[in-house]
């Protein structure tokens, strides 16, 4: 639609005002007589430019309008329309704003078939080979990633630490085990850094097997539980006894 020109000296073309009809007639062919309500205003944008608004009796566009706008050429009479549309008024429904699929896709949207776009400037990576930290002397201390274009920047090493020890298989409360992950013959302590937390669980009979679980993780599923074991027996609850089916007999001497 053309822009709103608030200029003092375009007053309000009588000419294109008296054109209710006129546009009336141009909205119908695109909105239809089911769709279009009466006339609600009339405004110039820009001088020998104005818009009329016409009511949109949709259900589905409640507070939308239809905008004809129309023009005349210098000196002349003849009035043409210059667009039809269907344009929100006050208090009607919106779409939310855009936001590009990117921000909007969470862990978990991707499937093993979905295979999402190169990211450059990716700041939870960085250049394999790349010594830019503090102290290049100490090279044990950064991944160096060979055969690798990108390896986790000190940024991706915290936010994935931070994820996976605040999930499911991070420390819990309440009633767990005694034994911890840290101490269990089924963990494969992971390398470089992260060792001192994580470890990947494999125990076929754990819920946690294949996945990464922090040190001080604990299931029933741990290499040194203290149940005994019981062997093929089914565990048998002492019998009890009815004393009131117990029957006392009388012996002779």
């Amino acid at each position: 639609m053309p822009e709103k020109n608030t200029s003092a000296h375009n007053r309000v073309d009588a000419q294109l005002a008296q054109a209710v009809d006129f546009a009336r007639e141009n909205a119908l062919e695109i909105a239809g007589e089911s769709s279009l309500g009466e006339h609600l205003s009339f405004e110039m944008n820009a001088e020998r430019l104005g818009t009329h608004y016409f009511a949109c009796t949709d259900a589905g566009y409640v507070g939308w309008r239809w905008a004809v706008t129309v023009t005349r050429v210098p000196r002349s009479r003849k009035i043409t329309v210059c667009e039809v549309d269907l344009v929100p008024g006050e208090g009607s429904l919106l779409a939310p704003e855009w936001v590009p699929w990117e921000e909007r896709l969470q862990p978990g949207d991707v499937s093993r078939d979905d295979v999402l776009p190169y990211r450059d400037d990716d700041d939870r990576l960085e250049s394999g080979l790349e010594d830019s930290g503090e102290y290049p002397d100490l090279p044990t201390d950064r991944e160096l990633g060979l055969g690798r274009v990108r390896v986790l920047s000190a940024k991706g090493h915290d936010q994935a630490a931070q994820r996976w020890y605040e999930s499911e298989r991070g420390p819990k409360r309440g009633r767990r085990p005694k034994q911890t992950c840290s101490t269990c013959g089924f963990l494969m302590k992971m390398a470089g850094s992260m060792r001192l937390a994580f470890g990947v669980c494999a125990n076929e009979w754990a819920p946690d097997d294949g996945c990464v679980v922090s040190l001080d993780h604990a299931c029933g599923a741990h290499s040194e539980t203290d149940v005994p074991n019981n062997g093929t027996d089914w565990p048998v609850r002492p019998s009890r006894v009815n004393d009131f089916l117990v029957e006392s007999e009388r012996i002779e001497a």
